[in-house]
């Protein structure tokens, strides 16, 4: 797969949440009965929990030809990422089947790590004139997630 294609993998997986969420299918967790938001914001973590393990490999195991695909050199940042990201996955796949305070909870961190990743990359865009297809197709992951989840905790009362 090129680098362009790679870098439509996270955008992809948005859209294809968001078509499981908006097909009515039932989402991991769901409780009979509860409000279609709810339901929603169920899909985005559960699709989020697979991204951020997917993440975690590709930061460490992959870590050379990730920083190159978003065009940095390595260094140790991917294996913070790689941390993070691991922890972030496991905690999405618990929220799911935990309620909306562990669906919240777990959300505040994806919305400031990805909303602020997705800043760090408009910088790389703007000042290094970093076009490269991982630090620019990511945007919409970076800045869909944060807005779908807090579109979504706001729509239930939660936020």
């Amino acid at each position: 797969m090129s680098k362009k294609g790679s870098a439509l993998v996270l955008p992809s997986l948005l859209v294809i949440a968001w078509a499981f969420a908006l097909s009515g299918s039932t989402a991991p967790g769901a409780v009979a009965g509860e409000a279609t938001a709810m339901s929603d914001l169920r899909w985005i973590l559960y699709f989020a929990g697979f991204v951020f393990l997917f993440s975690s490999v590709m930061h460490s195991v992959f870590a050379k030809s990730m920083a190159a695909s978003i065009g940095w050199k390595t260094n140790g940042f991917q294996y913070e990422i790689a941390a993070v990201s691991l922890g972030l996955g496991g905690a999405c796949f618990y929220a799911v089947h935990h309620g909306i305070d562990a669906m919240a909870t777990v959300s505040l961190p994806i919305v400031s790590f990805l909303f602020l990743a997705g800043v760090n990359h408009l910088f790389e865009i703007v000042r290094k004139k970093n076009y490269a297809p991982n630090n620019t197709l990511i945007l919409i992951w970076d800045f869909g997630v944060p807005i779908s989840l807090v579109a979504l905790l706001v729509s239930l009362g939660t936020f």
